[in-house]
């Protein structure tokens, strides 16, 4: 990514998963108030207004290890959820990290590797205005970070039949779990 010279960064990264599904992931990375169990240093995450899945929603989302000492916190409201084409758009609204404006977009692609292997990637891709803190490569660095940890975790944890997933989503066939 180049860096960005005017006082908005733009950026986008992705992840591929191999042998999962945008189907399987889906009902794991659209439950926009469990970002805690994908991210291990965000140790809390809730509903605080709105009704859960709703554009409107917000969300507040603790962590302890993130970016220093003492407790960070944001709270981020839904702005669209797409389940047909299996995106989302939420924004920071308020936090104690540096972030002035930060817009997202989460979509899932499918990826064929020909050979009947299939895959999935997530893309993520932000507008937000410069953090302190940061420079714009150790920005996009981070949400490069925060993709592929939640991607690997939400992985595992159908691969090791973690979730609860109806069948025709699970990809083992002990049904739900």
């Amino acid at each position: 990514m180049e860096e960005q010279k005017s006082k908005e960064w733009k950026g986008e990264t992705s992840v591929e998963l191999q042998n999962t599904t945008p189907k399987q992931i889906w009902p794991l990375i659209s439950n926009f108030c469990t970002i805690n169990k994908w991210l291990p240093h965000v140790k809390t995450c809730y509903l605080l207004q709105g009704v859960h899945g709703e554009p409107g929603m917000i969300r507040y989302c603790g962590s302890t290890e993130l970016l220093g000492e003492g407790t960070q916190w944001a709270t981020e409201k839904l702005l669209t959820i797409d389940s047909s084409n299996m995106c989302f758009s939420y924004e920071i609204v308020d936090n104690n990290v540096g972030f002035k404006r930060y817009v997202a977009t989460v979509r899932l692609e499918e990826v064929d590797g020909g050979e009947g292997v299939c895959g999935c990637r997530i893309v993520w891709s932000f507008v937000a205005d410069p953090v302190e803190g940061f420079s714009f490569e150790g920005f996009v660095g981070f949400i490069e970070s925060i993709a592929k940890v939640m991607g690997t975790k939400m992985q595992e944890a159908l691969l090791n039949n973690e979730v609860g997933l109806p069948d025709s989503l699970n990809p083992s066939d002990s049904g739900i779990i």
